[in-house]
């Protein structure tokens, strides 16, 4: 687990945990000790010993550190310049939509995009990365594939710019001639002291991220008071600047050279293709949600269609209607409002917190309004301008409020400073000028006085001068006495309202692009009846509507959800069949009276990529999957024998089983989705073959009369050498086989690809659903990567790969091939993740996008050869299975590896997970020797045990005798 470390104001402490559902341990929040500015190493070193505190000292602070990462992320400051979510901090501002992602969450705030980023960035960092700094205000986007993280004491992240855009960050200087290495570091250059150095050096601005080592957060410690032996600050955490004090101390050749700094070790990279949007002011807030919103102009990757008359609007969790809106409306922010139709606005505004109203205010250009609840049921009016800063003394002609000094403000409602008892010289933040009021006082005249000093003719000037001068709260105090818990709660009943009207207008909203996990869930609490969605030509979106409203129902515990969600699957089902080959065949029986055919087919191992086979996520964004055809102690494990006999029926015999079944009807052949039937794959594979009406492309009365035709019955016997629930691929496989052999026997004429075009008929006509990777896995030899494109038609491309990793013989005996003795059904784990396909669970989606950036980098893995990496890729696969299916990794299967895990270097269960064959790579062969003498002699249960396994260098083969 990475731990979330999070600096926050002090009034948004006590109820974070509460109102954003992030949960200690894995989040962790603090603020600053009132006082002395700590500034942001302080602040680092002050959050670092207080999240110590937090989980219980009983371990020294350096235990603690080496416990877990630390993902730490400053928003703790004043937010002068984006007053609306001051008291909530930068990173809870509320985040739009955007068009060109799937899984985003419909109440989104900023840290909600920011940490997958960070999280995806930290995990490709070295162990030795203890703490990764990051700023609050800054949403960072970029291609981390080809990022390598160098062991460094600090790893620091930067970007390409211009030097005209470097003169407002930090900048890092590298030799041009030893890129990576930090030589120096300078805080807002000017364009020509960059000028100065760019003969000998590349120039990086300061993205705000960096990587501490242990050794590196010891130092910044001690920086700042810390007393390692007294495990305490000395005498109060003490003032210190990260980048303006501990960054100018780094490098090769320091501006600021330091005893303790300038020993660290220090490497500066370039984010790749790094993407850097400020969310600092009320003006950026709106700028950076533009540039994200614009970022794909792709229409093919983007979803949903402009209602909005200018794309410089957004309206959240909001009753807004839009109709009355226009394009010259541009730079609208509106979030947790009602603004209804009979408002009057212009342009640049930020409009937060109105309760329900019936006014017809009128807002100037530039004018923003905030309503804040204070108390139980208090509202104070923050007015003020785009533009202002919110900083200098109230008595500066210099010092704007709404967009003028504020004397002048006051000038023009007829009031001044000294009246309002207010210091010339008092910050402007500090200053009281926000009225309070109670809610009957809350009218439009009084708000419409506030805004732009004029006097309506329902309202009373000396009243509102009164009702101005009664109470007062300045920007800091409305921090601190806002009620977030009604500010949620507004929020939250909002988002509910406007919930059924973004599902309705699905065809049109963003509503295909959110999480709709959570979204069904925030739907079933706020009571609403089950959206109408208008008819859709598009059958995902037909399909999703059928899973959302399963979702919204089984989060009420309405057991229609069963149909609803019944309804989804099989609008995929049929999709999906409707997609492949359904063309009519004609069985001819094609051997002679005494002769046999015989198929034969490996099993897979999957490497990487496993689950981005499966629809619905493969239909949308294509699939990508490594693995290996594979024999077992020296046989092809599943195989399938036919021969003709001369009664006018079909027996299905199971060798493996001891079982056999005759069928003498067409009524017989069509119990294939009989629950528990040994032999429902070669019953829809005999189907496919035209063994039934519907499938053939002749008319027969009976399947007797058929069999006539033909020229005599069939005798279908399958042996599988493997277990089922082994996580080999074995019923894709099977089925694989059984249409190989009935191609041969009958004269189909079916290739490899073909063949697996009809597995995936077959599973979906068994409703047992799955991909593709199992039957190409196994039909196709080798070692190979397949990939296919988004749509319902998903015939892969192979790409071979080099297999001498796996049967290299100096290798070779590391590894390992277990059977564990646990079986599992895969049916169950398919359809929890499917689910989750469905409903955009954001999860799922970004680990499932890991999963096929993955299989890429275990192909580039083979293609070098690369031993160790090969190691890593197993790894990370586990990693990825166990992310997306907690059930993967059962008590049962922890308990065998705890047993080997000193001897391993990596592992995984092949497959879904859950049980079955371990696939390990020992350390060196001396450790797979014990961990072969380990659970040879002392073996989990009676079936467990080690199995021999080669690359098939055939796949399928058919035979006849």
């Amino acid at each position: 687990m990475i731990q979330k470390l999070l600096s926050l104001p002090g009034g948004y402490l006590n109820v974070f945990h509460e109102l954003e559902g992030k949960d200690f341990p894995e989040w962790v929040a603090s603020t600053d000790p009132p006082g002395g500015r700590l500034g942001s190493g302080g602040g680092t070193a002050h959050l670092l010993a207080e999240a110590w505190r937090q989980a219980g000292p009983e371990s020294r602070f350096e235990q603690w550190l080496a416990e877990s990462r630390k993902l730490m992320v400053h928003a703790g400051g004043r937010s002068r310049r984006l007053p609306a979510y001051a008291a909530v901090g930068k990173i809870a501002a509320p985040v739009p939509v955007m068009g060109w992602g799937r899984g985003q969450r419909v109440d989104q705030t900023l840290i909600d995009v920011q940490v997958p980023f960070f999280e995806e960035l930290y995990v490709r960092a070295p162990e030795s990365s203890r703490v990764m700094v990051c700023s609050g205000d800054v949403l960072l986007l970029g291609q981390l594939n080809s990022l390598s993280i160098p062991e460094a004491d600090v790893v620091c992240l930067g970007m390409w710019t211009s030097a005209e855009k470097a003169r407002n960050h930090g900048v890092f200087f590298s030799p041009k001639n030893r890129p990576g290495e930090l030589a120096f570091v300078l805080q807002k250059p000017s364009p020509e002291q960059i000028g100065q150095h760019r003969a000998d050096y590349n120039f990086l601005i300061d993205t705000g991220i960096w990587l501490l080592s242990e050794r590196a957060v010891g130092v910044l410690m001690k920086k700042c008071g810390w007393d390692a032996d007294q495990q305490a600050f000395s005498h109060g955490c003490t003032g210190y600047e990260l980048y303006g004090d501990f960054g100018l101390g780094l490098g090769t050749r320091p501006v600021r050279p330091d005893g303790d700094v300038s020993t660290l070790s220090v490497a500066a990279l370039p984010l790749p293709e790094g993407e850097f949007y400020h969310f600092g002011t009320s003006r950026e807030l709106v700028a950076s949600c533009l540039q994200l919103q614009n970022r794909v102009l792709d229409q093919f990757e983007t979803h949903g269609s402009m209602v909005k008359p200018h794309p410089e609007m957004f309206i959240q969790n909001s009753d807004c209607p839009t109709g009355h809106l226009k394009a010259r409306n541009r730079c609208l922010w509106i979030e947790n409002s009602c603004v209804p139709a009979s408002w009057s606005l212009e342009q640049e505004h930020v409009i937060t917190g109105v309760p329900e109203n019936g006014w017809a205010l009128k807002l100037p250009a530039g004018m923003c309004l905030d309503v804040v609840p204070v108390g139980q049921q208090d509202l104070a009016l923050r007015v003020y301008g785009i533009n202002d800063a919110f900083s200098g003394a109230v008595g500066s002609p210099s010092t704007l409020w709404c967009g003028m000094p504020v004397t002048e403000w006051l000038g023009r409602r007829g009031l001044s400073l000294e009246a309002a008892g207010i210091d010339p010289a008092c910050d402007v933040q500090e200053a009281p000028l926000f009225a309070c009021v109670g809610p009957e006082e809350m009218s439009e005249p009084f708000v419409q006085w506030l805004c732009s000093g004029q006097v309506p003719e329902a309202g009373n000037e000396d009243d509102f001068r009164t009702r101005w001068l009664r109470r007062r709260l300045s920007a800091d105090a409305l921090s601190e006495q806002v009620n977030l818990r009604r500010v949620y709660g507004q929020r939250r009943r909002l988002l509910q309202r406007v919930l059924p009207r973004l599902a309705e207008n699905s065809e049109r909203s963003l509503f295909h692009c959110l999480d709709l996990r959570q979204c069904a869930r925030l739907y079933a609490d706020g009571g609403n009846e089950l959206p109408g969605f208008a008819p859709s030509t598009q059958v995902l979106k037909k399909m999703r509507q059928s899973m959302f409203c399963a979702a919204v129902l089984r989060h009420r515990n309405d057991n229609r959800w069963h149909e609803a969600e019944e309804k989804g699957f099989s609008a995929m089902r049929e999709s999906i069949i409707s997609a492949l080959p359904r063309n009519r065949v004609s069985p001819k029986l094609a051997v002679l009276s005494d002769q046999l055919v015989w198929a034969r087919s490996p099993v897979r191992f999957d490497f990487a990529g496993g689950w981005t086979d499966t629809a619905p996520y493969c239909l949308e964004n294509g699939g990508r999957v490594v693995n290996a055809a594979v024999d077992l102690n020296g046989q092809p494990p599943i195989q399938v024998y036919i021969r003709r006999c001369d009664h006018r029926h079909i027996i299905l015999r199971s060798i493996d089983m001891g079982v056999e079944e005759r069928l003498a009807s067409f009524e017989d052949l069509r119990q294939f989705s009989q629950i528990g039937s040994p032999f429902s794959i070669p019953k829809a594979a005999l189907c496919l073959a035209g063994f039934v009406p519907g499938f053939c492309r002749e008319s027969f009365s009976s399947l007797d009369c058929q069999l006539d035709a033909f020229g005599g019955g069939l005798e279908v016997s399958i042996m599988v050498a493997i277990p089922k629930g082994s996580g080999l691929g074995t019923s894709s496989v099977l089925a694989a086989t059984v249409l190989g052999a009935l191609s041969d026997f009958c004269s189909l004429g079916w290739g490899d690809i073909e063949i697996g075009k009809r597995v995936l008929v077959l599973e979906q006509m068994l409703t047992t659903g799955g991909g593709w990777q199992d039957q190409y896995g196994g039909i196709l030899r080798g070692l190979k990567m397949l990939e296919t494109k988004p749509g319902f038609s998903q015939e892969p491309v192979v790409r071979w790969l080099p297999e001498h990793l796996l049967v290299d013989q100096a290798r070779r005996s590391c590894l390992l091939l277990y059977y564990t003795g646990i079986t599992r059904t895969a049916k169950d784990i398919l359809q929890e993740v499917v689910r989750g396909m469905f409903l955009n669970d954001r999860q799922s989606l970004s680990i499932l996008d890991d999963m096929q950036e993955h299989a890429r980098a275990t192909g580039d893995v083979f293609n070098r050869g690369d031993w160790d990496g090969f190691g890593a890729c197993v790894a990370r696969s586990w990693e990825l299975n166990q992310r997306l299916d907690s059930g993967t990794n059962p008590p049962a299967v922890q308990g065998i590896l705890r047993r080997i895990s000193d001897w391993m270097s990596a592992g995984k269960l092949l497959g879904a997970g859950g049980g079955g064959y371990w696939f390990m790579i020992a350390k060196d062969p001396e450790a797979a020797m014990k961990i072969r003498r380990t659970l040879t002699l002392d073996p989990p249960n009676e079936r467990a045990r080690f199995v021999d396994f080669s690359v098939s260098q055939t796949g399928l083969v058919v035979t006849r005798s």
